[in-house]
């Protein structure tokens, strides 16, 4: 039997019949929230992020908190308000990280037992990071390749052990705990705010953060953020009630959620004044940005808020900007990929596939005419014909002029020149090769999920019979999954389109993002006629 615990006290769960009273509910919960949160972490700071010649913005710095994000918050005001028999019991909840890791710090302080299931793609630092909350408290469950696989999973155990299930968002008293931070933020004299512009996964945040916020200041603006692969409470208010997208892109894999959860639904669709959704581009940028301005690194979806704002910022003008950098629990890995991908440089870029003579010096006077004072970023080439060439080359400069002036230069020399920028084979550095040797093949772009096993689990299951595999294109990325670009060879066309109807667009490890483009393939098919 457990001692009692000075800060535990009842809960109880809202029902449908009570969705008329959820104002009321949950104002009262943040209040009482006031009481628990703060025997597990301190209040963050808010700081103003200096942009010259940008809007005044401020920033409410989660990243400080106790687990480097805001979900602690939550976690350990449900957790505070389980009973004696409730924790004897012990919790489980599934998570993607930050959860897991504020789950896991009350569950030391309040010494009650949790299980807690993470999708097998989980990065390292992520897991070190509750073990190291928990300790010997907490004990992880690796299960399936998605946070929804992970939720079944959690939901199964809390079936046959009974043990008290602590939901990630869709929870009363875990959004009232993250309403604590639009408290810290009303309190902190820096107020009141124009705008606040709050990133949603499955809404439980937002839900607390803007009832808290439209109590206070009734006139702000709340704008709910959203990447554009993962627009569930955008989907939820167009439908009336929310619903369950098919995929969801994972580069902000901390709001990646295919579903909103029903109770931030509520309130979000009176709460949201309008909804903006991000490009990853825009979210590197950011994160950038936080980087230059406040020496913080953010993680992807921890700069959505700040995206959203960056790409308003001429209706921003004369106004006071709030955002909430909600965690910093990036990958070490990861970081690499964020500084080289799109969104990552300040200045201009655009990819060129020329056409040249192959002839000596032909290359390097191609440099010298055309792309003198220009930055190469990237540049791809391989010997595919006796007489011409077709090299490609990323471009980058301050000045958007210089760059459209090399343009007019290849012209000026009459050599034929495509704008590529953003292509497929580019990306993934698909070098032509000898396409003569293939009979009738396809290339397919596939994310594997990051863990052992997920290739070869592919390998096993749909590269089989007739299949060949011709082409081979990945790299790690850093996230829960590795890009992928692969080319299949096959005998007949038949068995080509065969393959192509059978396959899943999701299978044991892997997810089929697209076949390639008619363009790139046409393009990839005609550089490897040798």
């Amino acid at each position: 039997m457990l001692s009692p615990k000075p800060f535990l006290t009842n809960h109880w769960c809202v029902s449908r019949n009570d969705y008329h009273n959820l104002d009321d509910l949950l104002r009262q919960e943040i209040l009482l929230a006031r009481e628990r949160v703060y025997h597990f972490g301190q209040p963050t700071p808010l700081e103003r992020l200096a942009i010259p010649g940008g809007p005044e913005i401020w920033v409410k710095r989660e990243d400080l908190s106790p687990i480097k994000a805001y979900k602690w918050r939550g976690a350990a005001n449900r957790m505070a308000t389980l009973t004696e028999l409730e924790a004897a019991r012990g919790v489980v909840t599934a998570s993607a990280g930050n959860h897991a890791q504020g789950v896991a710090l009350a569950a030391k302080k309040l010494g009650i037992r949790a299980r807690i299931y993470m999708p097998r793609s989980t990065p390292k630092v992520k897991l070190d990071a509750v073990l190291a909350h928990g300790m010997e408290y907490v004990t992880i469950n690796l299960s399936g390749d998605s946070y929804d696989d992970t939720v079944k999973a959690a939901r199964e155990y809390e079936a046959a052990t009974k043990a008290v299930y602590i939901h990630a968002y869709d929870d009363l008293l875990v959004m009232a705990g993250q309403g604590t931070l639009a408290d810290e933020i009303i309190l902190s004299g820096h107020g009141p705010f124009d705008v606040a512009y709050l990133q949603i996964g499955g809404g439980g945040m937002a839900a607390g953060v803007s009832m808290w916020l439209k109590t206070y200041w009734p006139n702000i603006e709340i704008v709910g953020v959203e990447g554009e692969g993962q627009a569930s409470m955008k989907a939820a208010i167009d439908a009336g009630e929310p619903v369950t997208l098919r995929q969801v892109d994972l580069f902000c894999d901390g709001t990646a959620v295919k579903r909103a959860g029903d109770l931030p639904f509520a309130v979000c669709k009176d709460k949201l004044d309008r909804i903006a959704t991000v490009k990853n581009a825009q979210v590197t940028s950011a994160i950038r940005t936080l980087w230059e301005g406040l020496r913080c690194i953010s993680e992807p979806s921890g700069a959505m808020g700040l995206a959203a704002a960056l790409a308003e910022q001429d209706r921003l003008a004369g106004k006071k900007a709030l955002v909430i950098l909600c965690g910093a629990n990036v990958d070490f890995l990861q970081l690499g990929r964020i500084a080289q991908s799109e969104g990552s440089s300040t200045r201009d870029s655009r990819t060129l596939r020329v056409r040249i003579p192959e002839v000596p010096g032909t290359m390097r006077k191609l440099m010298d005419d055309c792309f003198s004072g220009i930055d190469i970023t990237d540049f791809q080439y391989g010997k595919t014909h006796n007489d011409l060439a077709w090299p490609s080359f990323t471009l980058a400069s301050e000045s958007p002029e210089a760059l459209a002036a090399v343009s007019a230069k290849l012209d000026a020399l009459d050599l034929p020149w495509q704008n590529i920028t953003g292509a497929t084979d580019i990306a993934f550095r698909a070098i032509p090769f000898r396409g003569d040797l293939l009979s009738h093949p396809v290339f397919l772009r596939l994310d594997f999920y990051e863990r052992p096993g997920a290739l070869h689990d592919f390998m096993k299951k749909r590269v089989t019979g007739n299949a060949n595999l011709a082409y081979f294109n990945y790299r790690q990325s850093g996230e829960r999954v590795g890009r992928a670009l692969i080319g299949l060879d096959f005998p007949s066309s038949y068995e080509r389109d065969a393959f192509l109807i059978s396959l899943p667009q999701q299978g044991e490890g892997y997810r089929l993002c697209e076949p390639l483009d008619a363009e790139t393939s046409a393009r990839l098919a005609s550089s490897m006629k040798g």
